[in-house]
């Protein structure tokens, strides 16, 4: 929902400071539009991600298809480095050597205002569902957004905040080109405004590589996750346990475990399967495959 509000938001915004560019000849303005196209052409790669990442598993894919959230998004994340960046870089660099004097200024401004209101709800919308998860997982909202494992609410958020800072960038660029009369403010706002979707880009691209290549998640999962284990009135400890995550809030279990008792071999590998499938009804783990613990293997601390 968070994504399809955005998306909304973006080609309205888009159009408007398109509108308002070839009327005032801004060249932050020209940047902005740009910034709004790629975002509006990113929320399509989001809004396949969060169709494709819930699709159940199946033979060929026995881990689900949760990373597909993760390819998409980084798709995304090139989106705005190439379309949004390059383009406001190039734009203001070449205003910068040869400029355009703006006109109609009242109309610049009334379109940056009307996209701040509607970045802004956008915004507001993705924080409230940040701080809705961040609260069920016991962590910090800004630190869910940036380092969580919901790779289309951290691209939403990242694309809102970046759209908000790019409008006071603009606006200040155009305000300076009005006061002074010198047209190279406005193009300045053009570049920084792409160096910025750089910055924003190459951090998303990064986090989703993290995941791409496989990400332990934080020590307080961990810690819950053996917790869980241990309550387990089969399970006496644990010696080994693997975590990663193979989709948004989706994780892998692998744990070496020492069962209560001391049942046959075949008798242990019923309990065994048994005790994967009682895992597995936990909504974030994904898969989970449980072998015996050797005996002179340390128990593990959680």
């Amino acid at each position: 929902m968070v994504v399809v509000l955005a998306f909304i938001a973006n080609i309205l915004v888009a159009l408007a400071k398109t509108a308002a560019a070839a009327v005032t000849g801004s060249a932050s303005l020209v940047a902005e539009a740009s910034h709004s196209w790629a975002d509006a052409g990113n929320e399509i790669f989001l809004l396949v991600a969060d169709k494709r990442s819930v699709r159940a598993s199946d033979d060929e894919h026995p881990l689900g298809y949760g990373r597909e959230a993760y390819v998409w998004s980084l798709l995304a994340a090139v989106g705005v480095f190439t379309v949004g960046a390059v383009i406001s870089v190039m734009h203001g660099v070449q205003e910068l050597f040869d400029p355009e004097p703006a006109s109609n200024f009242g109309i610049a401004y009334a379109v940056l205002g009307v996209s701040a209101v509607l970045e802004g709800a956008s915004l507001a919308q993705s924080l409230v569902q940040a701080k809705r998860a961040a609260t069920t997982l016991d962590r910090q909202p800004l630190d869910y957004v940036v380092n969580g494992s919901d790779a289309t609410l951290r691209g939403v958020v990242a694309e809102d905040t970046a759209a908000i800072a790019g409008l006071l960038i603009a606006f200040l660029g155009i305000l300076l080109h009005q006061i002074t009369g010198n047209p190279a403010y406005d193009s300045i706002g053009s570049i920084l405004i792409g160096l910025l979707l750089a910055v924003v880009a190459i951090i998303l691209i990064n986090q989703n590589r993290r995941y791409l290549v496989g990400l332990n998640p934080p020590e307080k999962v961990r810690t819950g996750a053996g917790r869980d284990l241990l309550s387990i009135p089969d399970i006496e400890r644990v010696t080994y346990l693997h975590l990663e995550f193979v989709g948004p809030s989706r994780l892998f279990l692998v744990a070496a475990v020492d069962l209560a008792g001391n049942d046959t071999e075949e008798h242990v590998a019923v309990r065994m399967r048994r005790l994967e499938k009682l895992i597995e009804k936990n909504e974030r783990v994904q898969q989970a495959v449980l072998t015996l613990s050797v005996a002179d293997e340390p128990s593990l601390v959680f």
